[in-house]
């Protein structure tokens, strides 16, 4: 893991991950693009999502991966987030059969009771993998898969930019920030019998610029990336 603070350019107050997306819930649907996340699951050829019974939605937020899944063939959704405004705004939403406040790292969800865990845009705020991608196996069974969407460590190196948003009063507020670099996922995943089935990465391109015209500087730059996960045996 490398030390956020060494590459942090703005210098924003920082909050912990619950404050944060409780103060960000209202306006998180604008400021995500689809590019970001949904994007790279449309690209995936693993898993086959139709296949997919039952899906833990770790980190789900206002449920955006939720209905994605839904669309996308997937049965049953239970949904884990810290944040109770992103939870209200997900019960909205419907996608989820159900929603429980709790940690990704110890979810209290059943053991292999999954053919999926998703977690998308949560894993730089979590200090250390290891917790993350044990909870995942214990929650996959047998020929399972996990897909972690994860902001780019390299886009969070050369931008210097936090995870923030811009609270009530017009203040930019960051949210406890950690880069994790590919190398930290592979070590912890394989550390917890996982096999690496399949990456991609969306880089800032017309789309991205068309969107964010300040990002034009970060043109060719990886933004996010997409890993999947099979259970070793």
């Amino acid at each position: 893991m490398a030390d956020f603070s060494l590459f942090d350019t703005r210098g924003y107050r920082t909050v912990d991950v619950a404050t944060g997306y409780d103060g960000w819930s209202a306006t998180y649907e604008d400021s995500v693009p689809d590019a970001m996340d949904l994007a790279l699951l449309d690209g995936l050829a693993v898993p086959d999502w139709g296949g997919v019974e039952r899906a833990a939605d770790l980190g789900c937020g206002t449920g955006r991966t939720g209905t994605w899944l839904r669309e996308n063939g997937v049965g049953h959704v239970d949904g884990v987030d810290l944040s109770t405004g992103m939870l209200a705004l997900a019960e909205k939403r419907g996608a989820h059969d159900s929603l429980t406040r709790g940690d990704v790292r110890s979810t209290g969800l059943p053991e292999e009771g999954y053919d999926l865990v998703i977690s998308s845009l949560i894993d730089e705020h979590l200090p250390d993998l290891d917790p993350y991608y044990a909870e995942a196996r214990r929650l996959t069974a047998p020929g399972g898969h996990c897909v972690l969407v994860a902001y780019h460590p390299q886009f969070m190196m050369v931008s210097g930019m936090p995870t923030h948003f811009t609270d009530d009063s017009g203040e930019d507020v960051a949210i406890a920030t950690h880069v994790h670099l590919i190398g930290d996922h592979v070590r912890a995943a394989l550390a917890h019998g996982w096999r690496l089935e399949e990456m991609s990465e969306a880089v800032v391109d017309d789309a991205w610029v068309s969107v964010k015209p300040k990002w034009e500087r970060f043109r060719g730059h990886p933004v996010s990336m997409a890993l999947v996960w099979s259970r070793a045996d």
